[in-house]
């Protein structure tokens, strides 16, 4: 039976939701799985200390921006030199886990897994790159990867821009699998308490919470709309949401949870940051209007939703948020993303198989 090793990364959900997709994909072709996080291969102390250093470089306006602009896109020295670091202590990780699980397919879906992986004697297993970004990064795109997969075409461009020979998928991305059997409005409504005649507003913004959430709910929720109010992983955001519930009988405060695929159909319009909840939000045929709160990649990933169409920006601040929110929430709905299907992942997943020899 085949193996394939996966290599996720804990800085927010959105890598391990895409290595749950090619888990799912590979297992459902007989294949046998196994998902790590290159975060904790770097050792309890430097995976702790390189979140923390994430994390800040967030909260600094334009800091983060800077780092990605001038170092991680053209590969600056700085930014190599950061790779290094991280490569020295993955590369012995990953070689004991490659002689424990013996994997015909190793897929990175995170970027400081790949040059790691691509730094290990070779070769009795293939390689995959999956970065759904719409502008991978140099890090991203390393010498020795048999097939980079991604999402968009502009994707591509970028890839090729520092490996103009690169094999490269273009496939849809993939959704978590409630998504592709979500209620219908109606239903969602009656599960989540909120009447169906109301206009209804989901607010995310990644699994850290990024911004100033539990304002901008309230405001929200004070100029008439319901407001579903996710906090992710945020507790101090959650327990702010849940004490502006108190005063807001419209506001519907959760924390991390399981149920986005319902509070996504009860929804009218999805205010959400940049990143993986786009397409699902398009796969259910809802309005998107995005905040500008992610640095870096996330300025790019913003740029091309707007492009895709059916979508408004907005900075972070809760008044403009309202004003934003409440303009489109009287714009027309999108229809569902015809692309968005199980079949279509798949099929376009086990094509990337064969290019490598391993349909």
């Amino acid at each position: 039976m085949p193996h394939a090793l996966l290599i996720s990364g804990s800085l927010g959900q959105g890598h391990d939701v895409m290595a749950q997709a090619c888990a799912d994909t590979l297992r459902a072709r007989g294949w046998t799985t196994g998902t790590v996080d290159a975060m904790a291969l770097l050792g309890a102390r430097s995976g702790a200390a390189g979140e923390a250093v994430f994390r800040r470089l967030l909260d600094l306006p334009g800091v983060y921006d800077a780092f990605h602009f001038s170092a991680l896109r053209p590969g600056a020295r700085l930014a190599l030199l950061a790779d290094a670091a991280a490569r020295t202590r993955l590369v012995p990780a990953l070689r004991r886990l490659l002689a424990e699980q013996r994997p015909q397919l190793v897929v990175s879906v995170f970027a400081t897994a790949t040059s790691a992986v691509n730094r290990l004697p070779r070769r009795d297993f293939r390689h995959f790159v999956f970065c759904t970004d719409v502008t991978p990064h140099r890090l991203w795109v390393q010498e020795g990867t048999d097939l980079f997969l991604v999402t968009s075409e502009v994707a591509a461009c970028a890839v090729r821009r520092y490996h103009p020979g690169a094999e490269i998928a273009v496939l849809p991305a993939p959704l978590r699998e409630p998504f592709y059997r979500a209620p219908s409005r109606a239903e969602a409504r009656a599960e989540v308490g909120v009447p169906a005649g109301a206009r209804c507003v989901l607010l995310m913004s990644g699994s850290w919470g990024l911004g100033p959430l539990a304002r901008t709910a309230a405001s929200l929720a004070a100029a008439g709309p319901h407001v579903l109010a996710v906090a992710g992983r945020n507790r101090e955001l959650e327990r702010r949401l849940r004490r502006a519930a108190g005063r807001e009988p419209r506001l519907h405060p959760y924390g991390y949870t399981e149920r986005i695929p319902a509070l996504m159909a009860a929804a009218d319009l999805v205010v959400t940051s940049s990143g993986d909840t786009c397409s699902e939000a398009r796969a259910l045929g809802r309005r998107l209007l995005l905040l500008d709160v992610v640095q870096g990649h996330g300025r790019d990933n913003l740029q091309h939703e707007l492009e895709l169409g059916h979508a408004d920006v907005t900075s972070a601040r809760p008044a403009e948020v309202v004003r934003n929110a409440l303009a489109a929430l009287t714009r027309p709905e999108p229809p569902p993303s015809a692309g968005a299907t199980p079949e279509a992942w798949r099929t376009g997943f086990e094509a990337a198989l064969a290019r490598v020899g391993l349909g």
